[in-house]
């Protein structure tokens, strides 16, 4: 699908789906409780489906309808092929989550998942009783997980350490887990004690390590309801950022642990005007300069940030990104093309980009490289645009949110 974007700064209202995140851990530990659970989550995306259905596959009984995710526990009937699609949160998460149920199988990925790492979270595993196997399309799994010490870097991705925080309770005796060196986007590892806590999960946090007990099983309560998504929100917000009349983004949790709540705090470093009222955030132009950011707790800012900085006097220097270029594309290289394309001034760098400042964009074609991310960093661009921006391959926003370009188009073009 190819969208083409009018020029001009947006105003308007928009009422944020609900966090990714939070829904892949919610839905996970729902299906390993001993009840059913309702789940409330405006806007279903296609990642949150892949891990509906490789729990299901593994035994649950898992129904979505509109934005209700209905969840009943696995069982002791399970498949062994499960469809992970293009998420690597249902892989990373689940791969030890099944090693600690005993149960094998293959995930079969989609997109470039197959080639993103899972080293070193594959030894790991393989040092506790688990076999791993990557081909071509799959990747093989068997044996059981066994408690022990578990020891993992914190610098490779975030999610190793919420699959192994999830798995590790499941256990049938006592673990620990050591998170050596410095943890990055360590607030999606927050997000995840929080729901193990609210679940009735029992660990302690030392310094490095967690002490986890073994033989526990979550309890979600019989109602829970996804918070907004401030990674959603941000493309609004920097929307904002270029507009004199403004944006607002209503449902966002203004105590969340989401990581990229961040975004509010860069931008107004950037010189946006930012308002925040309950679960509200509204933002208005500014005298927009450049800063410096640092791309290591905030991967997923970067390509929507970058399209703010390309408009913003002065130089913006993006640094620690060297994770960017394992995602869903290079997003060093596609974020790149994205602001140069558009008639930006960004420099590619192994793991850094700096970015020049410019009066506007002149429009052009974007391609998302199948990057949901990438094409909703278009739409921002747009706002600020002389000419109309083609966003091709457009439809990859399904990943993460499915009815982006619908909200999109409910703002008003000044």
């Amino acid at each position: 699908m190819t969208k083409e974007l009018l020029p001009g700064e947006r105003a308007g209202e928009i009422v944020v789906p609900a966090s990714k995140s939070q829904a892949h851990r919610a839905v996970i530990l729902a299906a390993l409780g001993s009840h059913d659970v309702e789940i409330t989550c405006k806007g279903i995306s296609g990642d949150i489906v892949a891990t509906a259905d490789c729990m299901n596959s593994a035994g649950a009984n898992i129904e979505i309808q509109s934005s209700k995710i209905h969840v009943s526990p696995v069982g002791s009937q399970h498949s062994s092929v499960f469809e992970c699609g293009e998420s690597g949160s249902t892989l990373r998460f689940l791969l030890p989550v099944f090693g600690a149920l005993g149960i094998e199988g293959e995930f079969n990925p989609k997109g470039r998942l197959i080639d993103r790492p899972l080293s070193p979270l594959d030894e790991v595993l393989g040092n506790q009783g688990m076999s791993i196997r990557k081909t071509a399309s799959a990747i093989e799994f068997s044996g059981k997980l066994t408690p022990g010490e578990f020891v993992i870097p914190g610098d490779v991705s975030s999610q190793y350490i919420t699959g192994l925080l999830l798995a590790l309770p499941l256990l049938e005796g006592d673990s620990t887990l050591k998170v050596t060196g410095v943890l990055q986007s360590k607030g999606y590892v927050a997000m995840t004690e929080e729901l193990l806590v609210k679940s009735g999960i029992k660990f302690t946090h030392t310094g490095d390590t967690y002490y986890i007990k073994g033989s526990q099983k979550p309890d979600m309560g019989e109602a829970f309801t996804v918070e907004g998504d401030y990674s959603n929100a941000a493309f609004y917000l920097c929307m904002g950022t270029l507009s004199q009349k403004g944006v607002t983004v209503y449902g966002l949790n203004p105590d969340s642990t989401q990581g990229d709540k961040a975004a509010i705090s860069v931008l107004k470093e950037m010189g946006a005007d930012i308002a925040i009222d309950g679960t509200s955030v509204t933002v208005r132009k500014g005298s927009l300069h450049g800063v410096t950011i640092d791309a290591s707790q905030i991967p997923d800012l970067i390509p929507t940030l970058s399209v703010v900085a390309s408009v913003c006097e002065g130089e913006t220097n993006i640094i620690n990104a060297g994770r960017l270029r394992i995602k869903e594309s290079d997003r060093i290289a596609s974020t790149c093309a994205l602001i140069n394309n558009l008639g930006g001034n960004a420099r590619e760098l192994p793991d850094s980009i700096i970015i020049t400042g410019v009066k506007s964009f002149t429009g052009g074609t974007v391609d998302s490289c199948n990057d949901h991310r990438i094409a909703m960093s278009a739409a921002v661009a747009a706002t600020t645009s002389a000419c109309k921006v083609t966003v091709l391959d457009a439809g990859c926003v399904r990943k993460s949110y499915p009815n982006f370009w619908e909200d999109f188009a409910t703002l008003e073009i000044i």
